[in-house]
């Protein structure tokens, strides 16, 4: 069962990161450095709030607000 949800988990933040490399002209290296330092990926990781079962634009919009916040 762990296998499972691990699985699902490493595709749901492949797609994650492929959008957020659209967001950002292509560069999956930027999408993957914003999408593995944020917050957000942390806590779908540990299974908070069932963060798993949001859609995967909706996560990486919250991945790219933390983003734009911290860069401020």
């Amino acid at each position: 069962m762990e296998d499972s949800k691990n699985i699902i988990i490493q595709a749901k933040n492949a797609r994650i990161i492929a959008i957020l490399a659209d967001r950002f002209d292509g560069s999956i290296d930027k999408a993957m450095e914003v999408f593995y330092n944020s917050v957000t990926a942390q806590m779908i990781q540990d299974g908070v709030a069932d963060l798993h079962c949001r859609s995967d634009h909706y996560l990486a919009d919250e991945i790219d607000r933390e983003y734009t916040e911290d860069s401020e």
